[in-house]
């Protein structure tokens, strides 16, 4: 047998005790099991097995603690459970991650869902870890080629930062995901799929990812049928394996699909403790909860890797000033808003450029590559301001030197927001060089005409 088999072995078995403490359920109300007998040996968190008289076993976890009693929301339906049922604690939950894990699919426990035993690693790591220390975190380290020219250029992501995708249902949220998963660069990828349609594992597996993409990714996933718990477990449990890779000094792409999933189950989870919903049904410890998540990515200590993070988040009806999209806006190092409009236009990724931010910048590019970016986005916003006019006919060539270089080489802009990359970053910057210079000189050519007109505007207002 391995030695790191025989390892694992000889952990659970120290973790084992002779003396065991057994409650019993004396109350069930509104799907939260009330326990006696377990107050005084049970904290916060931890997890509980119930035996039902039919002989299923049903896991939960302790939410509440009271004098006499304790209160633990089931990871499933508590149809079956009676009064008497025995309970018994366990560990809060706990990973073992190992190299063996690249490549497979688990869910927030640790199980496997691929079918194949899974080798767990020497050393169990909680789920719920704190971050690294602010004080000794490095920098942001070096930007990142991402197979997408807009990405490369003028949104870039760096190693350790935390971006965020945000858009409505349907606008191109997971397909992005899928491709940044793919070929952003990285040396693992820990893939979350929280609270996400059941068929969207077997489309990220096998047509997203494929054989190649899944070399080095981890998957951990928890469908929308599941409970709150394994929900908001998801995001947890990936976060743990990432920290894991982390700090072996590995380089790791940490991708969540979503945090608005898991905002939502988190609602679930405090209403069933009674906590009060404040920020448009969600509760005030939402914000914590989601900042503590977010703050595990980013760079690591000086010496050891880095976590850069992609969320999506779902923003309805396109608020962005929504609780979740609010919070998250504040948090991360940038934002990517995914536009309706675009998408039904048929432009893939349906980007709104002049919307999204990444705080990387400017010391992510030189000061060629800024002005550039500076450039690309003064053009984009010029013909935003008077797209209006443009298709209402309204537009007169040669009247805005700056409008007519905005016109010139809008579609070639828009064409590269949405273009793939296959030859690394400087040759997304040359692309968007030849499309500046093209803008500088129709602005050049028109400018002359611009001149003249005002200098015979007077005149044309003198008597005949």
């Amino acid at each position: 047998m391995p030695q790191i088999d025989l390892n694992h072995l000889s952990a659970t078995l120290a973790k084992l005790d002779s003396i065991q403490a057994i409650g019993r359920v004396c109350a069930v109300e509104q799907g939260v099991l009330q326990i006696s007998g377990l107050h005084s040996h049970a904290r916060h968190g931890d997890q509980v097995r119930i035996t039902l008289k039919s002989g299923r076993e049903l896991t939960g976890e302790v939410l509440k603690l009271e004098a006499g009693r304790l209160f633990a929301l089931p990871e499933g339906t508590p149809e079956g459970v009676s009064l008497g049922d025995p309970v018994t604690l366990e560990e809060p939950a706990a990973l073992s991650p190992c190299d063996a894990w690249i490549g497979r699919v688990i869910d927030p426990t640790g199980r496997p869902l691929d079918g194949r035993p899974l080798k767990r690693g020497d050393l169990s790591c909680q789920i719920k870890a704190a971050p690294v220390p602010a004080s000794e975190r490095a920098l942001l380290g070096a930007r990142l080629a991402t197979g997408k020219a807009v990405f490369d250029t003028m949104l870039p992501v760096v190693e350790g930062q935390r971006i965020g995708l945000f858009a409505g249902s349907g606008v191109g949220k997971s397909s992005l995901l899928a491709h940044f998963a793919k070929h952003l660069e990285a040396d693992v990828v820990v893939l979350a799929l929280i609270g996400e349609r059941g068929r969207e594992l077997a489309e990220f597996v096998q047509h997203s990812l494929g054989e190649e993409g899944m070399r080095r990714t981890v998957i951990v996933t928890a469908t929308s049928d599941q409970s709150p718990l394994m929900r908001r477990r998801c995001a947890w449990a990936a976060a743990a394996v990432a920290e894991h890779f982390r700090d072996q000094g590995k380089h790791v792409l940490f991708l969540a699909d979503s945090l608005t999933r898991f905002a939502e189950a988190h609602r679930e989870v405090a209403a069933a403790t009674g906590e009060l919903p404040t920020m448009r049904g969600y509760p005030p410890s939402l914000s914590h909860m989601l900042m503590a998540l977010c703050e595990r990515a980013g760079p690591g200590r000086v010496g050891s890797g880095a976590i850069t993070a992609v969320f999506t988040v779902l923003v309805a009806g396109s608020d962005m000033d929504e609780p979740v999209a609010d919070i998250l806006r504040g948090v991360l190092d940038g934002h990517c808003v995914l536009d309706r409009d675009i998408a039904e236009r048929g432009r893939y990724p349906a980007i709104d450029l002049l919307k999204s931010i990444s705080r990387s910048l400017p010391r992510a590019a030189n000061e060629e590559e800024n002005t550039l970016i500076e450039r690309a986005r003064a053009l984009l916003s010029t013909y935003e301001k008077a797209e209006i006019m443009i298709n209402a006919g309204l537009y007169e060539k040669g009247r805005n030197s700056d409008l007519d270089a905005a016109v010139t080489v809008w579609e070639e802009l828009d064409q590269f927001i949405a273009a793939d990359v296959t030859q690394g970053i400087q040759a997304s910057f040359n692309k968007l060089k030849l499309i500046i210079r093209k803008a500088q000189a129709a602005a050049r050519v028109e400018a002359p005409a611009v001149r003249d007109a005002r200098r015979l505007a007077p005149l044309a207002r003198l008597p005949e």
